[in-house]
């Protein structure tokens, strides 16, 4: 059997604001977004229909998820966002707002730059190298 990554859990304050900001400033689409119960949801969002690995959004649940919001990866880039075409879409995410702490910087690999999402967690937005 072929192995790959499904899903990635990210924790979020909230559903409603997460998928906002996901589909309006990066761009994502809603895959699903499905009732379990009173206070939890099955939400996935994916960069298109064609990725293998989707992130679900889940709401933090106790003190300690809470407390990991936004610092999943204790502050080091957490998710790496790939582009066909780097300087279209930073300067959509700068007209959206999107903030990065880092500006774009041409390394071996290609054009990157870091930015965060809602929550303060870091991305990179990396168009690589054609190689």
């Amino acid at each position: 059997m072929k192995k790959y990554i499904a899903h990635i859990t990210l924790l979020v304050k909230d559903y409603d604001e997460a998928i906002e900001f996901y589909t309006q400033k990066l761009g994502f689409i809603l895959i699903e977004d499905s009732i379990l119960s009173e206070t939890k949801r099955w939400v996935l969002i994916a960069p298109d229909e064609q990725s293998q690995c989707q992130i679900l959004l889940a709401k933090a649940a106790n003190d300690e998820q809470t407390q990991a919001i936004g610092n999943q990866s204790g502050k080091r880039v957490f998710l790496f966002l790939y582009t066909d075409d780097f300087w279209r879409d930073y300067h959509n995410m700068l007209e959206l707002d999107i903030n990065f702490v880092r500006q774009p910087l041409t390394e071996e690999y290609g054009t990157v730059a870091v930015f965060e999402d809602l929550y303060g967690n870091l991305w990179d937005l990396i168009q690589p190298i054609k190689g």
